[in-house]
């Protein structure tokens, strides 16, 4: 079966930023084995592909979701999200959406502005902020070649999630961050034993803005230039450890190492559990 793969960049207004994913609006009919051949013809960090759910309450359209790298299928992603609902509200006109994924629902909002460009906001599903042994944080501390010193004790380490699961390490400075040079066969086997899609490294510029590098060896790439799943979970970090003075609206700013600069905001609410990832996302020209 034929299946057209869109190509969309995330949380950036420029084709040249943000983070590539493919997008199919119809897989129905698509096996495990032809999606994961799709997603690595792609080659991007992740594609998405839909299929349309019947009925609905009529204003909320709904799909059923899966998100694939070039190696395996992962439980979410939040930049094809992103992709996906702004590929959508091109084709169908802007509103809200829900995506069905592995762990539950997730809401998504579309809108255009003034300019013309189309904007997303997803809702995540529940997010939980969990411990990470001492052991951990020295493996992945020494795979990474990053010293315990170099940690920001600020910001201690954490597994986050909100659809996925991502490993928080924050850096001291903002020169640790921009090196990254790490075992990229090493971590890989390390996430994979511990269920971590991302490693989150991030700095904390100020209160309400920070930058992130995302390690993703287990999707087969070096580095994701923004990663909504790994932004929402952070978000959840920065409530459950008291960081934030809720409610709370930041900016991360990922993706400007690798020259793909990307923003992602994310709104951490004091009334309801969810958090809310909103970006941009550009059309790549064929």
């Amino acid at each position: 079966m034929t299946a057209e793969v869109l190509r969309y960049s995330a949380f950036t207004e420029s084709p040249d930023g943000g983070n590539p994913a493919g997008v199919v609006l119809d897989a129905r009919g698509l096996s495990d084995a032809r999606m994961l051949t799709l997603a690595a013809e792609v080659g991007y960090s992740e594609t998405a592909f839909l299929s349309p759910r019947p009925g609905g309450d009529g204003a909320t359209r709904e799909y059923d979701v899966r998100y694939f790298s070039a190696e395996a299928e992962v439980p979410f992603c939040g930049h094809a999200t992103i992709a996906t609902a702004v590929a959508l509200a091109e084709r169908d006109g802007a509103g809200d959406l829900v995506f069905h994924i592995g762990a539950g629902p997730v809401p998504v909002r579309t809108s255009r502005d003034a300019t013309g460009g189309v904007s997303a906001a997803l809702t995540s599903v529940m997010p939980r902020v969990d411990d990470v042994a001492p052991g951990d944080v020295q493996t992945a501390l020494g795979l990474l070649g990053w010293l315990a010193d170099e940690l920001d004790p600020a910001l201690p380490p954490n597994v986050a999630y909100a659809g996925a699961r991502h490993l928080i390490l924050a850096a001291r400075s903002r020169e640790r961050l921009a090196q990254l040079d790490y075992d990229f066969a090493g971590l890989k086997a390390f996430m994979l034993d511990r269920d971590l899609t991302t490693v989150d490294l991030v700095w904390r510029e100020n209160e309400d803005t920070y930058h992130a590098r995302n390690p993703f060896p287990v999707g087969g790439v070096v580095e994701d230039p923004a990663t909504g799943a790994a932004a929402a979970a952070f978000g959840a970090y920065l409530r459950a450890l008291g960081l934030v003075a809720l409610p709370a609206t930041i900016t991360i700013h990922q993706g400007d190492d690798m020259r793909r600069p990307s923003r992602l905001t994310v709104d951490i609410p004091a009334d309801r559990p969810e958090i809310t990832v909103t970006g941009r996302a550009v059309r790549i020209p064929a």
